[in-house]
């Protein structure tokens, strides 16, 4: 993807106001579509969604200039707008029918698994698309995102979805919702915690991999020509350790517990951000650990904030827990881009990891973010 973009002739700077653009149609959109998704429907929003984003991948395989991906980029955002709080409320509902919602981590992580599994051997066929043309993965992308939306239209609502009176949520209402719903301490406490500052520091982790992946191989010989299908390999390793850590999540949560697990795993992330800067071999380790924390850490957010919302307006208040994210993430892509062109990507990160271990102590000083059910 970045390869893509720098092959295309941008520098780190526009890539960071792509990223930014993306963000901020998050920002605008999400409450939005949340809204919509819980009037018209989990899957309904999730189909609208789908398609969307296909139609986007296509166009930016097929896109040649910076001014047509920053279109582009608004319409891939605001597909995944349409889908990011209609996912968990359509699986937390569905599980809701059987009595069966304080399972959610756990199947949301076996299902995590197995998105990742199948990945991995998707990237190691898109590092060798890549190293052919850099804009076939695009090309193999949408039409497997199109194929989704097919099998989308398969599902059902659940139950508890089809018993509440969404008649009656007004986009008032809805906003009421909201505010009653961050209202409440401990989830205002973990928003800042989780969805501004560790998402927003560990989400240029995934910006800035490949461009260091390069420079980190071909620094230790790796000839440039490889670089493509090697980092298809790197992926396929990486969504491989993610898919195991994901289908464990469930035993995670019971070993460790989710408050235990958020309070140490921002110092762990944000001393391997800093050490890398020192060692850059290390580096691909911390890519692939954050890589497997990422989708368990996603899990353990979204079953602590759905554990503490109804199902009435559910969709829009996990939406505006992602709008909060975006607008936290837009100044640290900005900042990132450039520092990134002006000293380097692995300095952009070291300072990011030095925010996100300062700002988490000093979250820590004031209260526990998490507490368990």
């Amino acid at each position: 993807m970045y390869l893509f973009f720098l092959a295309q002739g941008l520098n780190f700077t526009q890539i960071a106001i792509l990223e930014a653009l993306y963000n901020l149609t998050t920002l605008l959109g999400e409450i939005p579509t949340g809204y919509i998704g819980d009037r018209v429907g989990r899957r309904n929003s999730l189909l609208i969604g789908t398609v969307l984003i296909a139609v986007t991948l296509l166009g930016i395989g097929l896109s040649e200039s910076f001014l047509a991906l920053v279109v582009l980029y608004v319409c891939w955002s605001a597909g995944y707008n349409f889908r990011s709080g209609s996912e968990d409320a359509w699986l937390y509902d569905t599980l809701t029918d059987d009595l069966s919602e304080d399972e959610f981590a756990h199947v949301r992580g076996r299902g995590e698994s197995a998105a990742l599994g199948v990945g991995a051997g998707a990237a190691i066929v898109g590092g060798y698309l890549g190293s052919i043309d850099l804009s076939y993965p695009w090309f193999v992308a949408a039409a497997v995102t199109g194929f989704g939306a097919v099998v989308l239209l398969t599902l059902d609502e659940p139950e508890t979805y089809k018993k509440t009176d969404t008649d009656a949520l007004s986009f008032r209402r809805t906003v009421g919702i909201v505010k009653e719903a961050l209202s409440e301490r401990n989830l205002r406490a973990f928003i800042l915690y989780y969805y501004v500052l560790y998402a927003a520091v560990t989400y240029l982790v995934f910006v800035f991999l490949q461009p260091i992946f390069q420079t980190v191989v071909v620094d230790l010989g790796v000839s440039p020509e490889q670089v493509e299908s090697l980092l298809g390999w790197f992926y396929a390793g990486y969504s491989l350790f993610g898919a195991v850590l994901s289908y464990y999540t469930g035993a995670i949560k019971d070993f460790i517990g989710i408050q235990t697990w958020f309070i140490v795993l921002p110092f762990i992330v944000g001393a391997a951000l800093v050490g890398m800067y020192f060692v850059p071999i290390l580096a691909l380790p911390t890519f692939l650990v954050a890589r497997g924390l990422s989708d368990v850490t996603r899990s353990f957010a979204g079953q602590y904030v759905n554990n503490r919302i109804e199902t009435l307006g559910r969709a829009t208040v996990l939406s505006a827990m992602a709008m909060v994210s975006g607008l936290a993430v837009i100044p640290f892509q900005l900042g990132s881009g450039v520092l990134s062109d002006y000293v380097s990507p692995l300095f952009a990160l070291a300072v990011g990891g030095v925010v996100l271990i300062v700002g988490s102590g000093v979250i820590l000083s004031w209260e526990t973010p998490v507490t368990e059910p």
